[in-house]
């Protein structure tokens, strides 16, 4: 696959009223955000959002985002086979409340695309489940496109930062990495964004920090804007289909 500068690669049911003359031609470029704490500290007003609204006008743009901080992938991943310890009320439960969003912002919709942008594995790293991690990915994609209705789902990941790449901390920091670079570049309709220069400098409380867990406060802005071109990179690629 192409990369460009920053590096490619219970069903609900959404009924698509009748649209006004211009939105029927052309639809809504919908984006899901999504993950734990690196994507719950990403404020898309201040660089996503505008970034697509310049690319595609704002009235033809719905971003949605529900992200929460900590959590594995599980929490999404419907098909999760329960491991010892698992909980079973938390399977897909954070799947469930961010396709809620997804079905009140897009209700009345038609839409030109769909786009899903995933920035997430952190724990899964410390919990060393970076051989489940893939098949857990795919399955949360066909979860969208399923209750989306709507096959084409572009998806865009934002790889796990250079925090622990001596896996002393997170014993598969590096191989989820490495997964997810691998899914991305796998589909034509996949991308990742490079995040390992973003963990430096001040974060939100003004504090400095170098390689660390979280983006810095610009940090954040930039991981934005890297999703957005790439986003809108998949879209331009694919005829907005």
């Amino acid at each position: 696959m192409k990369r460009i500068k920053y590096y490619q690669a219970s069903t609900l049911t959404f009924l698509f009223l009748a649209l006004g003359p211009s939105q029927a031609a052309t639809g809504v470029h919908l984006f899901i955000l999504s993950g734990q704490s690196n994507m719950a500290g990403l404020n898309p007003a201040e660089s996503f959002t505008p970034a697509v609204e310049a690319a595609f006008g704002k009235e033809q743009v719905i971003v949605v985002k529900d992200a929460v901080g900590g959590q594995p992938i599980r929490r999404w991943d419907k098909g999760w086979e329960l491991g010892k310890g698992d909980n079973p009320g938390q399977i897909g439960d954070l799947y469930a409340r961010l396709m809620s969003k997804v079905a009140t912002a897009t209700k009345g919709k038609k839409l030109a695309s769909a786009t899903f942008l995933w920035m997430q594995g952190e724990r899964d790293a410390k919990e060393k489940h970076g051989a489940r991690y893939a098949d857990s990915f795919k399955r949360l994609l066909d979860q969208v496109r399923s209750d989306l209705g709507y096959k084409d789902l572009n998806f865009v990941i934002g790889r796990l930062s250079d925090f622990d790449l001596e896996n002393k901390k997170y014993p598969e920091w590096t191989v989820v990495r490495a997964v997810q670079v691998k899914l991305a570049e796998a589909d034509p309709r996949g991308a990742w964004i490079d995040t390992d220069d973003l963990n430096d400098g001040k974060n939100r409380r003004g504090k400095t920090i170098s390689n660390d867990l979280h983006m810095s406060g610009e940090g954040y802005k930039t991981m934005g804007q890297r999703f957005a071109d790439q986003a809108i990179g998949l879209i331009k690629r694919h005829g907005g289909k």
